[in-house]
């Protein structure tokens, strides 16, 4: 089993779905994990939801790591300058960074046209799950370079250049993937690698509940949906994000976008039941294949494979 004892991690955006399947599986690594985000208890911040960061951190250390909530709204810079001061001053150090900030659900007008939408949530979304990005990585990366080494990890929805169903939506999905580029470009003379990872269909709690399941019965969730039983539950994509962290070649990754399946075939972990979902084969046979934005982007956009675009590629 891989090991994280002694790693530090901060996970934005840990309070459910992704973020806290990836803060879970960072604690049963063994890692130290600052578990951020708005919502504690007694004081939700996205609508009636009831996870809390304390039950992410709770969750981090039965699990074998150590969890610590910190409540951190990533869109004021003062707040994660905060964050990162407090990391520096009880560890030292940071090994990994998850920006997995989201806070757009209420925002999203999925089947409205550019002319349609409302460019107040759409420009909101931009500000909670793209600004707030670029926020957390420019507090946390001077701290990783102060020790020569870390990872940067992108959480996205989806590994081709598709469209995602609402403008502001696309934009902030393949915003974070090129986002990992630039922040592994200017960040590979450090040592530091970025990459973006996306999880399949994945099996949150706000998923759960719109299908009228639980995790105990989600099978059941395929009676509105077929493709429900290819889904995959929070802790397999956070999986995915613990394999590359304790990958001592992570660097020969950098700049790149992944998916959980993709990751499970090459470092073999599974999901929570020991199962591996594969939602890349699952589309493919369903709906016919597709050309993933890591087999496209360096030729679709450069011209050349990457050694071209970054002349001294790891």
């Amino acid at each position: 089993m891989l090991s994280l004892k002694d790693k530090v991690a901060v996970v934005a955006g840990a309070t459910r779905g992704a973020g806290r399947g990836i803060a879970c599986a960072l604690g049963e690594a063994g890692a130290t994990v600052y578990c951020t985000g708005r919502s504690i208890r007694g004081k939700p911040a996205t609508g009636k939801r009831p996870e809390t960061i304390e039950e992410t951190a709770e969750m981090v250390t039965a699990r074998g790591g150590i969890g610590i909530a910190v409540q951190v709204d990533h869109t004021v810079p003062e707040q994660v300058k905060s964050l990162f001061a407090r990391v520096k001053k009880e560890h030292k150090r940071l090994d990994v960074l998850v920006n997995d900030i989201w806070g757009g659900d209420a925002l999203t007008e999925f089947g409205k046209t550019l002319w349609q939408v409302s460019l107040e949530k759409g420009f909101a979304m931009l500000q909670q799950a793209v600004h707030s990005h670029i926020i957390t990585s420019h507090f946390a990366a001077p701290l990783m370079i102060e020790t020569g080494q870390g990872l940067i990890v992108e959480i996205t929805d989806g590994d081709s250049f598709s469209y995602r169903c609402n403008i502001f939506y696309d934009l902030v999905k393949t915003s974070v993937i090129r986002l990992a580029f630039a922040t592994a470009y200017e960040l590979r003379k450090r040592k530091i690698a970025a990459v973006a990872v996306t999880p399949g269909f994945l099996r949150s709690e706000t998923m759960l509940e719109n299908f009228g399941v639980s995790e105990n019965n989600w099978q059941d969730g395929a009676k509105k949906d077929p493709n429900f039983l290819a889904s995959e539950t929070p802790l397999f994509v956070g999986r995915a994000i613990a394999a590359l962290a304790a990958d001592p070649n992570v660097m020969n990754k950098t700049g790149r976008l992944f998916s959980s399946w993709e990751l499970s075939s090459e470092y073999g972990f599974t999901d929570s039941d020991g199962i591996t979902p594969h939602w890349g084969k699952h589309f493919q046979e369903k709906y016919g294949a597709y050309k993933t934005c890591d087999e496209t982007f360096y030729s679709y956009w450069f011209g050349g494979p990457p050694e071209m675009v970054f002349p001294d590629w790891p």
